[in-house]
């Protein structure tokens, strides 16, 4: 059944329910703090850059820092991630190198996607990070369908779906959620619930009264978690996937949390929301909220969060110097990657290309080509 009450273990101010508390080792508590803040730090510079016409798109995750790593956080080192497209705590705990997170934003030659997605839409399968992409929930599926491969296969492995209160409209939700319950696969479903899905406020996505109860109806447990306090979100996280892996099934987790910025660089969120809204979950931000722990348990001081804010910008600031220094992908990648052993077809048009055939312009060919 699903759990109507909050799971919270850090409260606003930073006082904590010890009962609750994982024990997690202090050099552990303080790297998740340093993911928080470069996460935050990426973000703002990143949607700087796209206001400044230097990248193309960037959607930023301002509020979500928490559910994001705290999650990430409770995964073994060979868990899959199946990102929304909100995510980057996730990547950026798991180690996705920060010059290849930026060279991705600018689809240059050192972009491993070699330009071929939209900035903001990053993988990396040395880290089983699978592709972000833009169709809302169709990720649920692919990490339904590799939960059930490794159920097959006998790998101890878990798969985790991020999405967000908006997906749970979508079909691909559905499916995902009654094949994982039909076929007890290894998969934790977790629903950043940030209350808007753009413009669409979740009010307008179900008349359930949470999002974990949908659980209940695919035949297993949903649970509601503050989103904003990393901590619950890793003993959600942590549980669901201790279960999973020991073959008890998957878990929905619903993470209340707040999108406190643009859903992307294209959005202005001012049209549709009020002020009064942001103002009353900028009070409960993540990132405030977990400083405030580590001060509580004497693990915080002010010079230790200067001296990581000043690593983290000047790092940031490398990898964008770095960045802007790489040529974009060779026209000849366009002919690459689709098929392990070229075919004749595409070799014949690489060549056509080399030989400067596909330069001419099309007034010049006599005719337009389809």
């Amino acid at each position: 059944m699903a759990e109507e009450a909050l799971l919270q273990v850090v409260r606003d101010d930073g006082s904590y329910d010890a009962a609750l508390e994982p024990k997690l080792p202090g050099d552990m508590l303080k790297k998740l703090y340093r993911t928080l803040v470069l996460v935050r730090t990426v973000d703002t510079r990143m949607l700087s850059l796209q206001r400044q016409g230097r990248i193309g798109f960037y959607v930023p995750s301002w509020g979500e820092e928490a559910a994001q790593i705290g999650s990430a956080a409770a995964l073994e080192p060979n868990d899959w991630i199946f990102p929304a497209y909100r995510e980057p705590g996730a990547g950026l705990w798991r180690g996705f190198p920060l010059k290849t997170y930026v060279c991705q934003m600018y689809g240059n030659a050192e972009d491993l996607l070699r330009g071929r997605q939209m900035p903001n839409h990053y993988a990396l399968r040395d880290i089983n990070l699978a592709s972000v992409s833009s169709p809302v929930g169709t990720q649920i599926p692919h990490a339904v369908g590799a939960a059930w491969a490794m159920k097959l296969r006998g790998d101890p492995n878990v798969a985790i779906v991020y999405f967000g209160d908006g997906a749970t409209s979508q079909g691909d939700f559905h499916t995902g959620m009654n094949f994982a319950g039909v076929f007890h696969v290894p998969c934790v479903f977790l629903c950043k619930n940030n209350q808007w899905a753009i413009s669409v406020p979740v009010a307008r996505q179900t008349a359930a009264k949470s999002l974990a109860v949908k659980a209940v109806a695919y035949g297993f447990e949903g649970v509601r978690v503050d989103g904003n306090d990393l901590l619950a979100v890793y003993a959600a996280t942590k549980r669901a996937v201790d279960k999973a892996r020991s073959g008890g099934g998957p878990t929905l987790v619903e993470a209340l949390t707040y999108r406190m910025g643009p859903h992307s660089s294209s959005d202005d969120p001012t049209r549709y929301r009020k002020t009064e809204e942001v103002e009353y979950w900028k009070q409960r931000d993540p990132v405030e909220r977990f400083r405030r722990y580590l001060e509580a348990k004497g693990m915080w001081d002010k010079a230790w969060d200067d001296a990581i804010r000043k690593e983290i910008d000047d790092a940031i600031t490398e990898a964008v110097r770095y960045a802007e220094k790489v040529p974009p992908p060779a026209v000849e990648a366009l002919f690459e990657d689709v098929y392990a052993d070229m075919p004749w077809h595409i070799r014949e048009q690489l060549e056509e290309f080399q030989k400067g055939g596909y330069r001419r312009r099309p007034e010049e060919m006599g005719e337009f080509p389809l």
